[in-house]
């Protein structure tokens, strides 16, 4: 009996060993797959940190670029408006400029049509026997609702026959300002004594009244 008991004991305590060393080898398992699982816990974690610092500094960046992209935008606009600014001063001092420089031109035309209408005369007399009936001076024709101005209008004689005179008067003359000039002078009278005065004739006309002498 006693022996038995003692076999019995010694199964238990063999029994308890395993048990203790199976424990104690799954314990150790346990342990170990707990520092991989922690592990792995901490590798994502630093990598989670990275991406999010990969993030912020990628949105720092994109932000910068934006506002570079903004601020030369701004700043192309800006230029723009005072490109426009200058350009509209540049136009509204063209325009000036234009209507001084016509004004000059009238007055110039003024004073020319002024010393012609005074010389003419005299001058018809004594270089083409053509004297002039009346005075001369500046009119408007209305033919067919078109009104025509003429810088010197009159009557004139030469022997026995009577004609109108039209002149016109230019600061300068060209071969285009004298085919209109007859174009106008034919729309009142095919018959009229045609006079185009100038201070300046240009070459091309200088060349053609040399060819024609």
């Amino acid at each position: 009996m006693i022996k038995e008991l003692a076999e019995a004991q010694k199964r238990t305590e063999e029994a308890q060993k395993r048990t203790e060393e199976e424990l104690a080898s799954f314990k150790k398992s346990t342990e170990e797959n707990f520092n991989k699982v922690w592990s792995a816990i901490r590798e994502l974690a630093e990598a989670q940190k990275r991406t999010e610092e990969r993030l912020e500094s990628f949105k720092k960046t994109t932000e910068e670029n934006f506002n570079k992209v903004w601020n030369a935008i701004r700043e192309l606009t800006e230029a723009q408006k005072r490109t426009e600014e200058r350009l509209n001063n540049l136009i509204e001092e063209h325009r000036k400029t234009g209507e001084k420089l016509e004004g000059l031109s009238d007055s110039f035309g003024y004073l020319l049509e002024d010393r012609a209408i005074k010389s003419l005369p005299k001058i018809l007399k004594e270089n083409y026997d053509i004297e002039v009936v009346g005075k001369l001076k500046r009119d408007y024709f209305v033919i067919n609702r078109e009104h025509i101005e003429v810088n010197i209008f009159g009557k004139v004689k030469k022997g026995d026959e009577e004609y109108t005179l039209l002149g016109e008067a230019k600061s300068r003359v060209s071969k285009k300002e004298i085919d209109k000039f007859i174009r106008k002078c034919e729309k009142i009278s095919k018959e009229a004594i045609k006079i185009l005065i100038s201070y300046v004739f240009s070459p091309e006309i200088k060349n053609m009244r040399m060819r024609k002498e």
